[in-house]
């Protein structure tokens, strides 16, 4: 639920989570650090990546041990019929929407660019 703000996005997502959960993947889900933050919900730095708790699925793999989140209907949904896809990464482009990536390399260079383009944003905002 806390991963998608369009519902179109979710069986994606979910269909990233699916994938990763196969190949023995961590889940890696920025969700479940924002469960654990105790002033939150906030944008993520490196150091709550690191937070010792059975729900940080940075450091643990598979699902954590209880729900994180109250799924709507589309949540659901997603969760049973995921979309059958190559991805295993994604991020947030800024605008609400994800870049789904196959591999690691194609994730970096996302990242990279989010980055770049929050900070321009930034810069517009204080002029």
């Amino acid at each position: 639920e806390g991963e998608a703000l369009y519902n179109s996005e979710r069986p994606v997502i979910s269909g990233v989570y699916h994938n990763r959960l196969k190949k023995g993947m961590k889940l890696q889900a920025d969700p479940t650090i924002q469960y654990i933050i105790n002033d939150g919900p906030r944008r993520l730095l490196n150091k709550d990546l690191k937070i010792e708790s059975p729900y940080n699925t940075y450091l643990i793999k598979g699902l954590p041990p209880g729900p994180i989140n109250n799924p709507g209907k589309e949540s659901i949904l997603a969760a049973l019929y995921p979309m059958k896809n190559d991805y295993l990464f994604f991020v947030a482009r800024g605008d609400g929407y994800h870049e789904f990536s196959k591999t690691e390399q194609e994730h970096n260079k996302a990242k990279r660019k989010f980055k770049a383009n929050r900070k321009r944003n930034f810069r517009k905002k204080i002029k």
